[in-house]
């Protein structure tokens, strides 16, 4: 799907189903976001131009009041004699008694054609959903595969609570040990770049002229997407289904529970031990959801969570949900006293992972993911790890009644590989790095599909 129509497609989807705050906060967000476009598509060559003028256009139709209808007059035509009366002479005098001229042919009476129905467009094929409609994924920080699923264990409730539900994917493995890397891949396909690997000390923009390439990566170092770079958010929204980021302790400069929340462009970012870090937050970085309203509408508060897991119906088919660094289990990150690394992200898991077992969307048709999207720094007070130059295992567990308990995929994962699963598990395209077809895909197993990758 091109830029252009994934961005009219999920413009229409995100439209149907706004209603009062949400509304306006779309409207608003939208006449700064087609300004962008606008200013985009005048001083770029590349396909921004078309995009900028029909998203131009196509909001100047729907706020343009119709044309009042004008009526129009029928001509009038002139009187015409009755057949067989006498015609005055000319000159006006007295009739002739001669005889009368035959009457000059008529015209053949004429019925207007009907105007012709405009043939119905073709409808594009409805999509059957597949058996799993309901996605949660919980992004935490590793201890090292061994401390999350060895012999000795130092997360408990994840290696043996958790363990005999689901299917290991003992060889998921991340691109490097950075969380901002590492999410947006997984969430984008896009590859690391130096900013992306240092986790954006500043919340950087790419450079004006930055357009993705024929595979849809966009190169060189940026944090924040231009608006035409497509993520599983946008396909989501895109396919008229459901999405919501729930992250733990988001809140504006005074305290209050808010959406979206990121620094400004250029500025850094200075998380307060134990608060909300925009690094665990993937979605913030790109403009297609912040500039288009669907960052401020979707991407919530954790506190959210426990309201909308009460119905199916209220449950977003895909949730990405992060805790605090703290509770991620990054060391160094949490309240004097607190507990932190793999001891915080277990008690986070224990807290919250029993509400969505239990809810009604992972009993109809659930999964859940727990997966780690960073290495956490090492504990100072332990001997520090000999340096390892492969990709750090990590490891990642599939909760389901889909899923093989006790199962174990030995088959090599990464973050590209969680994106084309839940491409696959949606019916979505597969988007830059999830493209290629040596990336592998988990949701054939889980899906009982033949073929894989």
């Amino acid at each position: 799907m091109t830029a252009l129509s994934a961005l009219v497609a999920k413009a229409i989807a995100a439209a149907a189903a706004l209603s009062g705050k949400q509304l306006a906060l779309m409207v608003a967000s939208s006449l700064v976001a087609t300004s962008g476009i606008v200013a985009a598509g005048l001083t770029t060559s590349n396909d921004l131009g078309p995009l900028a003028g029909l998203v131009g256009r196509s909001l100047a139709s729907n706020e343009a009041p119709a044309p009042a209808e004008t009526a129009v007059e029928p001509e009038e035509s002139a009187a015409e004699p009755a057949g067989g009366s006498p015609l005055p002479a000319s000159g006006g005098g007295a009739a002739s008694s001669g005889p009368l001229p035959a009457p000059a042919p008529s015209e053949p009476e004429t019925t207007p054609e009907e105007p012709k129905e405009p043939e119905p467009t073709p409808e594009e094929p409805v999509v059957e959903p597949g058996p799993i409609q309901h996605v949660f994924v919980i992004s935490l920080a590793s201890p090292g595969y061994e401390a999350a699923f060895g012999t000795a264990p130092t997360m408990p409730y994840l290696a043996t609570t958790l363990r005999p539900q689901g299917s290991l994917l003992s060889n998921y493995s991340l691109l490097d040990s950075a969380a901002v890397s590492n999410s947006i891949a997984a969430v984008s396909g896009q590859r690391p770049n130096a900013l992306t690997k240092a986790d954006c000390p500043t919340y950087t923009e790419f450079p004006p002229t930055a357009a993705a390439n024929s595979g849809g990566f966009v190169p060189g170092d940026g944090c924040i997407y231009p608006v035409e770079t497509m993520g599983l958010a946008d396909q989501i929204t895109s396919a008229q289904i459901r999405w919501h980021a729930y992250m733990e302790g988001m809140t504006d400069a005074a305290g209050a529970p808010d959406t979206c929340v990121h620094p400004e462009p250029g500025a850094a970012e200075a998380p307060t031990p134990g608060a909300y870090s925009s690094r665990l937050n993937p979605f913030v970085y790109f403009h297609s959801l912040v500039d288009l309203g669907d960052c401020s509408m979707n991407d919530v508060p954790l506190t959210e969570l426990d309201k909308d897991l009460k119905k199916v119906e209220t449950t977003p088919n895909y949730s990405y949900i992060s805790p605090t660094p703290c509770n991620a289990g990054v060391v160094g990150q949490c309240p004097p006293g607190a507990p932190q690394g793999a001891a915080a992200d277990d008690a986070f898991l224990a807290a919250l992972v029993p509400k969505i077992l239990k809810s009604a969307a992972y009993k109809k048709d659930g999964l859940l993911i727990v997966t780690f999207n960073q290495v956490s720094p090492p504990d100072p007070a332990l001997p520090a790890p000999a340096p390892n130059p492969e990709p750090p295992k990590v490891g990642t567990l599939l909760i389901s009644r889909f899923a093989s308990p006790g199962g174990i995929d030995a088959a090599a994962y990464d973050p590209y590989s969680m994106l084309r699963s839940v491409e696959d598990i949606f019916q979505l395209d597969h988007l830059a790095g999830a493209a290629p077809a040596k990336v592998r895909s988990f949701a054939p197993a889980l899906l009982g599909t033949n073929g894989g990758d």
